[in-house]
């Protein structure tokens, strides 16, 4: 376990280097709002929201604190500013734990022009230097989704039956009711494939169940599949990315399939952000990514506790 020093500056060090990995590729670092007057729709997500109690020409009072500075950073992609970042703190309701806390660091970046496929090695070689300022390397294995459940685990994710799947998880003794495909699907790799992931490499998977878009463009084939891809560090998912979708209709159907979800589940629905919409269709073609800066210094700390990167977690806040 770090001493309190040392993970503070492990993490002073982190920030350094990540604003120093991008000046060199001349990407704009930039700030957004961290309060909203809409929120994340996905079911799988909570957001913290507050009210503002000044004057009503302000807008909207019911504000919803960030779970990631998406959406602004498109608008902004929108607006003609080319490659951009953001690195700051984001919010998400419930997730707190051994290995979550509710208020984290996120480092979220787009390029202009680029695919899911060209991102995933930028998102590579910013893990490799940050385990470089510690002398230490990883083996890279990337693999596409299908493929990978098919060598570890012998079973085709996109056609086998639920049951197929469900079956390699009855030792966990997991309630099935209301569980989806693509909730097996998670399962497994979190059950199954993650635990496994040698600690000294770097894993990226590719081209996921079109079901699993999220906001990634779907590419179609006989099989369609979603342009996004997962980096993993040893057993830690450390970055989410996308081939971002960039037609407002069809995220707005995504939204609304989002809250439709809500409301079966008995949640509450989220207010659509109308303005990421009204531009969305101007944002030029650009992958994004977004990586959990606590889990990358969970890593290179070699810790599997949260509250040993964090001055104070959130039972001490």
């Amino acid at each position: 376990m770090p001493t309190l020093l040392a993970s503070l500056q492990l993490r002073a060090w982190v920030y350094t280097l990540i604003r120093t990995f991008f000046a060199e590729r001349h990407v704009l670092e930039v700030e957004t709002p961290m309060l909203s007057a809409s929120g994340n729709t996905d079911p799988n997500i909570e957001s913290f929201h507050t009210l503002f109690h000044g004057h009503v020409d302000a807008g909207a009072r019911e504000r919803w604190l960030r779970t990631s500075p998406e959406y602004p950073l498109k608008r902004l992609l929108a607006a003609g500013i080319g490659d951009c970042y953001e690195l700051g703190r984001v919010f998400r309701n419930g997730e707190a734990g051994g290995r979550h806390n509710p208020e984290f660091s996120m480092l979220e970046w787009y390029r202009v022009g680029w695919d899911h496929r060209r991102l995933m090695e930028d998102a590579i070689t910013l893990v490799e230097s940050a385990l470089a300022m510690q002398g230490r390397r990883a083996e890279v294995l990337i693999e596409n989704y299908r493929q990978f459940f098919l060598d570890e685990l012998g079973i085709d994710p996109l056609h086998a039956p639920i049951d197929d799947l469900q079956a390699l998880l009855v030792d966990q003794n997991i309630d099935p009711a209301g569980l989806t495909r693509d909730d097996w699907l998670d399962l497994l790799i979190t059950h199954r494939l993650q635990p496994a992931f040698p600690r000294n490499r770097i894993t990226v998977i590719h081209d996921y169940p079109a079901s699993q878009c999220a906001l990634a463009k779907i590419r179609p084939g006989e099989t369609p599949l979603a342009e996004r891809f997962e980096l993993y560090l040893g057993p830690y998912e450390l970055a989410n990315g996308y081939h971002e979708l960039n037609d407002a209709a069809e995220q707005r159907e995504r939204f609304e399939r989002d809250n439709a979800v809500r409301r079966a589940r008995g949640q509450r629905e989220i207010p659509i952000d109308e303005a990421l919409l009204a531009v969305l269709d101007a944002m030029p073609d650009c992958a994004g990514v977004a990586m959990g800066v606590e889990r990358l210094l969970m890593c290179l700390s070699d810790t599997d506790a949260i509250a040993d990167v964090l001055a104070f977690p959130f039972s001490e806040a």
